[in-house]
């Protein structure tokens, strides 16, 4: 058993991740690097993402001890927001605005937070990701206004959620929910919540330990399709 704990520092042109298991209990596991698409793709595809302000510097590298998940059937649905979904006349629709959604991650004011970590770089490095068809956006639509949404990375069979917002009340639920209904039908068993959060807790996402959570990533290296060709979107009241 190891008795000390290493931060590694990641060469910026070449970086190599290490085993995501050395991570720290409660701190990152590397330093440096880089957010081009080949490094995210290789650091999602281990268990690892990246989690930093701007200001601190380079890029932080994370493995949590345990993870916060939520397996897409254990999703908990209101009977308030069965109805909201049933009657408010919303649609969902998938990677349609990808980058709005994203800036409006980084726009949304976030109790007990100053500042965001969704910074240009990071903007940047995901909409890279998104025009190589990795990373996605679920949205919530009416009358053509974004009402919320969320997006992530799809890699190793699991969906890595980064970030959701809403600017109206639900509308961030209503985009968890598809996606929970999308990987259902995708064959994806599991949403990467990442780090504990009292809010999805509520929804149905729990911590599992971090060896776990490997586990599902090395059974499902080969992508399914989270999303059926041209399917754009579809109206809210159907995820019911």
């Amino acid at each position: 058993m190891r008795d000390s704990f290493d931060i590694f520092y990641l060469s910026h042109d070449k970086p190599r991740f290490p085993d995501p298991r050395l991570a720290k209990p409660s701190g990152p596991l590397a330093f440096g690097g880089n957010l081009l698409p080949g490094t995210l793709i290789e650091a999602y595809s281990k268990g690892i993402f990246p989690w930093y302000n701007k200001r601190q510097g380079p890029v932080i590298w994370w493995s949590p001890e345990e993870r916060m998940v939520l397996f897409p059937e254990e999703i908990h649905i209101s009977k308030s927001m069965r109805s909201i979904l049933r009657n408010r006349g919303w649609v969902i629709r998938f990677n349609t605005s990808f980058e709005e959604v994203v800036k409006q991650c980084s726009a949304a004011k976030r109790k007990g937070e100053e500042g965001t970590w969704i910074h240009e770089e990071m903007i940047n490095a995901y909409v890279r990701l998104h025009r190589k068809g990795v990373a996605h956006s679920v949205e919530v639509w009416k009358d053509d206004r974004l009402l919320g949404g969320l997006y992530g990375v799809y890699l190793a069979g699991v969906f890595s959620g980064e970030s959701m917002f809403s600017l109206i009340p639900n509308a961030s639920k209503a985009a968890l929910i598809a996606l929970t209904r999308l990987c259902r039908e995708g064959g994806c068993p599991l949403i990467d919540c990442q780090i504990y959060n009292p809010h999805l807790e509520r929804l149905g996402a729990r911590l599992i330990e971090r060896e776990a959570f490997l586990t599902f990533l090395e059974k499902g290296k080969k992508n399914r399709a989270l999303l059926r060709p041209g399917m754009k979107e579809r109206p809210a009241r159907s995820l019911l």
